[in-house]
């Protein structure tokens, strides 16, 4: 007689977090004149409060449309506590930008994770603009 082995659901609790970020540097150049619009490639800093505290940079790829709506991606690391854990990790963030707000997705890459962040995943959201503060929501998990 054979039995069947059922595996098992591990069901992971995600931890939601939300807070602000503040821009602090910005340089952003054009690599390609598409007239109209262009591609440019973006460096900036930031500065994070809330559940997360500590900073950031990121590096974007935009394409900007004729109107000056943009959509982006781009590569952030972050340096900070988020609950009392201290570490880094990185995330893939991906854009719109309608020519004075913008907002988008982030997604924690696998394994980035550094310090008493090790082992974090999750995903998030940000708003931005206009002007230099944005706001963020991020549901993780570090296991």
């Amino acid at each position: 007689m054979m039995t069947r082995s059922r595996a098992r659901e591990e069901v992971i609790k995600m931890t939601e977090v939300r807070g602000e970020f503040k821009v602090t540097g910005w340089h952003e150049e054009t690599y390609a004149d598409r007239k109209p619009g262009k591609l440019t490639h973006a460096s900036g800093t930031q500065e994070f409060s809330g559940a997360i505290v500590g900073t950031g940079g990121i590096e974007w790829l935009m394409c900007y449309q004729e109107d000056g709506t943009a959509t982006y991606v781009g590569m952030q690391v972050i340096d900070a506590t988020l609950d009392a854990r201290r570490g880094s990790f990185v995330l893939t963030a991906n854009g719109e930008f309608n020519g004075s707000t913008s907002e988008g997705e982030w997604t924690i890459v696998p394994g980035s994770g550094r310090g008493d962040l090790g082992g974090i995943t999750g995903s998030g959201s940000f708003k931005a603009g206009p002007g230099p503060q944005a706001t963020f929501q991020l549901e993780y998990h570090i296991g």
